[in-house]
């Protein structure tokens, strides 16, 4: 069983910044896909980030087109953590922010995350 807590949340200026963090307990956090996603009220939810092992300690992101450039993936294996850090935010970013986990793929599919977190609420404001 995994369990995943995020922070970091919370009210930003348009064109602001912020770091999500999100944090892990249970099981082997290095072997894992950490993903990121988000929802906006009465929209579904979309992926925004993953970060994948490819073997030994060597990882690859990948990023939804709409965060591409403006968005950072990465992940602390001793501390069973991974963030989401995000620049130049807009209106369009406020959303609840997902991290989830895929304990057996490289996390292509939402089905493929097994654990998800609570979110975070994330407000840009214009």
């Amino acid at each position: 069983q995994v369990q995943l807590v995020e922070s970091g949340g919370g009210l930003v200026q348009v064109g602001g910044s912020l770091r999500l963090s999100c944090s892990a307990s249970g099981g082997t956090f290095s072997r894992y896909t950490m993903g990121w996603f988000r929802q906006a009220p009465g929209k579904e939810r979309e992926f925004v980030a993953r970060i994948w092992r490819r073997g030994g300690n060597v990882y690859s992101t990948d990023y939804a087109d709409s965060v591409k450039g403006r968005a950072t993936v990465s992940r602390h294996n001793a501390l069973n953590t991974v963030y989401l850090e995000m620049n130049n935010l807009q209106p369009e970013d406020t959303a609840v922010y997902y991290c989830a986990a895929d304990t057996t793929h490289e996390g292509v599919l939402d089905s493929d995350y097994e654990y998800w977190g609570q979110g975070t609420q994330v407000t840009v404001s214009s």
